[in-house]
């Protein structure tokens, strides 16, 4: 492998410039929503005493959850020393940290009350999942933060792999976290599961990979750099083994559920009965999100198109974002089970299905944290040395031959 060089883009184009435009009016929409929110009251909203967990919070945690997924190139390179990996670990870590902060701005701006963060940030309830997760996730930031730093200053270069190896350690207790607010929520039988924390690992992965490969894609074609067949079919191969393993997970899952008695009348909600929430697990989730995706990588077809790996991605991310619908909005929207094994019967909607229909201001916030995720790593790129200006076969292939 050759020494790479890298440098900031010019980011003095129409196309730049639009794009730039594009993010800042979702952000501006975003904004407004929130206001809107606000000042109203969340009854304008889809959400309810019964659903508190709306869309806003599928956008905040798939997008924190793919944060750490973004990470994975740098990993690779770092910690398991894939030299192959190496050029793309800047912006492998910048994707990290514009992730994770698109998807905690939703989180804030979506509590109703944004300026009672303070007391979640100081007062710490250490039987609260919730107060590990505030550490998680700000450790996180600071810690990618710093593993960038080893990455681009050479006179701190020789704590790269120290950095490279606490943040992955890190990235692992963040998901864990994350999957364990729906795995320690034991009243309810969509979530109490401890298997929820590793298949909220591997959805990262997955969800990551597949942002860091659109990424990667548009910041390569729309400037004209070189980028070699070598390391897309590596992304590639990665992406397919990920996407598969979701699915290992989500089979594991269920029948695992199938097999207690005290899970049945959840399943049958999830997988036959639950209307919209099944048809996102069977179409959005397995189809979109899963078997085309893999067609599509491993296909005889499609296999050495890039055309279709952006595709695969976009339906990975496409089928993350029904997978996380369906995980917390599906698990509000079925009954609790107060009483397990007898008949409920009250004014207050016991053992009735939750209702939840989103609204136009809550889509517009998710949205708007994936467009503030995008913005940085456009502002980034501009300002930093962050991309390779070549990654063509002869430069980045540590076995390529000339």
């Amino acid at each position: 492998m050759k020494l790479i060089r890298y440098a900031s883009i010019d980011g003095n184009s129409n196309g730049y410039w639009g794009l730039m435009a594009l993010f800042a009016a979702f952000i501006l929409a975003a904004l407004g929503s929130s206001y809107f929110m606000e000042h109203n009251g969340h009854y304008v909203t889809g959400m309810t005493n019964q659903i508190v967990w709306g869309l806003p919070h599928v956008f905040a945690v798939f997008l924190i959850v793919a944060a750490s997924g973004a990470l994975n190139v740098a990993s690779i390179a770092s910690v398991f020393n894939k030299k192959a990996y190496k050029p793309l670990t800047r912006l492998s870590a910048l994707l990290a940290i514009a992730l994770l902060m698109g998807g905690l701005i939703v989180l804030v701006l979506d509590l109703g009350r944004p300026d009672r963060l303070i007391i979640a940030a100081t007062i710490y309830n250490f039987k609260s999942i919730f107060a590990w997760n505030m550490i998680l996730y700000s450790g996180f930031i600071g810690i990618v933060g710093v593993y960038l730093w080893t990455m681009m200053d050479e006179t701190v270069n020789k704590f790269n792999r120290i950095a490279g190896i606490s943040a992955f350690v890190w990235r692992l207790m963040l998901t864990t976290g994350t999957g364990s607010i729906f795995g320690f929520l034991v009243a309810r039988q969509g979530y109490d599961a401890a298997i929820m924390a590793p298949m909220f690992i591997i959805m990262s992965f997955a969800f990551g990979l597949a942002f860091f490969i659109l990424v990667m894609f548009a910041t390569y074609n729309g400037t004209g750099r070189e980028l070699g067949d070598a390391i897309v079919n590596r992304m590639r191969n990665l992406l397919g083994i990920f996407v598969a393993a979701i699915l290992y997970f989500f089979l594991v899952f269920h029948l695992t559920n199938l097999y207690a008695t005290e899970h049945h009348g959840v399943e049958a909600f999830i997988l036959r009965d639950g209307g919209v929430f099944t048809n996102l697990f069977w179409i959005g989730s397995i189809i979109i999100g899963g078997v085309v995706p893999l067609l599509m990588v491993y296909g005889p077809f499609c296999k050495k198109s890039r055309k279709a790996l952006a595709v695969a991605s976009v339906l990975v991310i496409i089928g993350g974002l029904a997978s996380m619908y369906v995980i917390i909005i599906g698990g509000q929207a079925y009954p609790l089970q107060l009483f397990p094994g007898m008949e409920v019967s009250s004014s207050f909607f016991d053992g009735v299905v939750n209702t939840y229909s989103p609204t136009l201001p809550e889509l517009m916030l998710g949205l708007g944290g994936v467009a503030l995720s995008l913005i940085i790593v456009t502002l980034a790129v501009k300002a930093l040395d962050l991309l390779p200006v070549s990654l063509a076969d002869s430069v980045a292939d540590p076995h390529h031959k000339d």
